[in-house]
């Protein structure tokens, strides 16, 4: 899972200097209920409606046929996200400096392929040198 991988960078991140934070569109319980059963650590902010997604222009609407898959397999998206848009986030990673500047992004139209974790570390080792 995406956030159990980014659970293991966290502390070399907070070595660095850094602050790991991730963002989900789902409600603050369905995101605490993933730490708990996860024992994650690290923070997971909620952004219901995809409202950050959407002003980093990452936001999609999944298909009907994709909608019909999730509620196949019990992922009520409209119900975790607090609206009925059926909208995601594409899977992104960013470094932001401490002034705003974003030093580092990736993100794949491809909701599949994850970027690595790895990669943001040493974006941000090259921020700090």
């Amino acid at each position: 899972m995406e956030l159990e991988a980014l659970a293991k960078i966290a502390g070399e991140i907070d070595r660095l200097g850094g602050t790991l934070v991730a963002v989900a569109p789902q409600f603050r319980e369905y995101n605490q209920a993933i730490k708990t059963e996860k024992r994650l650590e690290i923070d997971i902010l909620s952004d219901p409606g995809n409202t950050v997604a959407e002003n980093y222009r990452i936001r999609y609407k999944l298909s009907n046929d994709l909608s019909a898959l999730y509620l196949k397999f019990g992922i009520n998206v409209p119900e975790h996200n607090g609206d009925d848009s059926w909208t995601l986030p594409l899977p992104a990673r960013y470094v932001i400096d401490q002034s705003g500047n974003v030093c580092y992004a990736q993100v794949n139209a491809d909701y599949t392929v994850r970027p690595e974790p790895e990669e943001a570390v040493a974006a941000l080792k090259d921020l700090v040198k």
